[in-house]
């Protein structure tokens, strides 16, 4: 197994403005950071999305130490490379992110498991700890066409819940990471119902969630009482708003999840929806360690949007204690 290189030095010292909280207070034991979702990046290669060195650049001016490293290939893949562009701007990796279809089955594994590999050995040495899966779209993304039933049968529930701990454990045992569950818009593991379904007929030995507090409510759920419920599977954090008016349009036309953030479903906070400040404080009452990644989906968005946004809510997030 590929060993992580040693983690840089944080560039916060005790007097900034932007320090952790600390010690003994009830957010202490969490870690924000940003993720190249904030700069408007969905894939590895597009001429609308920034170059990986601006948002390096910009997501450590705004304040951030930890990132994601956000579709594979986007940021350099070489271990070497991204270890030296990461740690001369004072930034720490703290997960990969893969996408899956794993309620089709066996038929899928290898395919699955042939990308899980590739963003898991990067992740790893990186340093990180985490491996973020977010289930496939049942509609596409971009022109809303619909690519399978979105309720599954119990057959297909078996074979998500089956095989996703299959990768909890493979993915331990050969790279020593975590994987954290993405609940997604458009998405089979979505809803309340969805959501609780998928952790009760998993081991939380092998599966935690990754709570995206902005995907949840946009699928109607509480995320501060899904902490309250299920904080010993809340593995890991996407901190995300939505405008509820916007949602309102979004749910009432069927829009796909693609041209709802278009539209700017997904928004800055503090302006929409769950309140941040009892989340996290829910969040900190686990008393683990817990990443609180900013995620505000943003594509297409001009390359000078992110930044000022990105500054704001690292400021917001220091109000409430993160």
């Amino acid at each position: 197994m590929t060993q992580p290189p040693p983690s840089p030095p944080s560039p916060l010292s005790p007097s900034s403005p932007l320090r952790p909280s600390p010690p003994g207070s009830p957010l202490s034991r969490i870690r924000v950071g940003s993720a190249p979702d904030s700069w408007g990046v969905w894939f590895p290669e597009d001429p609308r999305q920034v170059p990986w060195q601006r948002f390096l650049d910009e997501v450590a001016r705004a304040g951030y130490e930890w990132i994601e490293l956000g579709p594979y290939g986007y940021l350099p893949t070489d271990p070497a490379v991204l270890t030296e562009e990461t740690a001369r701007r004072g930034l720490r990796v703290s997960a990969g992110t893969v996408f899956t279809g794993l309620h089709h089955g066996a038929a899928v594994w290898e395919r699955t498991w042939a990308q899980v590999a590739d963003n898991a050995a990067l992740a790893r040495a990186m340093g990180a700890e985490h491996l973020v899966v977010i289930p496939a779209f049942w509609r596409d993304d971009k022109t809303g066409a619909v690519l399978e039933d979105r309720t599954l049968t119990p057959e297909q529930w078996r074979a998500l819940t089956s095989l996703t701990e299959r990768l909890g454990r493979e993915v331990r045992e050969r790279f020593g990471l975590r994987i954290v569950v993405h609940p997604h818009a458009d998405t089979h593991i979505d809803t309340e119902e969805n959501v609780t379904r998928f952790l009760d007929a998993t081991d939380p030995d092998l599966v935690a969630l990754c709570l995206d507090t902005g995907h949840y409510a946009y699928c109607g759920g509480d995320s501060v009482r899904l902490i309250e419920t299920y904080g010993e599977r809340i593995g890991y954090l996407h901190l995300k708003q939505v405008d509820p008016e916007v949602l309102a349009g979004v749910v009432a036309a069927g829009t796909p999840f693609g041209p709802a953030v278009a539209r700017g479903v997904m928004c800055e906070p503090p302006s929409g929806v769950p309140a941040l400040e009892p989340v996290l404080a829910a969040a900190g009452k686990l008393d683990v360690d817990l990443f609180a990644i900013v995620e505000q989906d943003m594509y297409p968005c001009p390359p000078d949007k992110p930044f000022p946004i990105a500054e704001r809510t690292r400021r917001f997030l220091r109000s409430c204690g993160a």
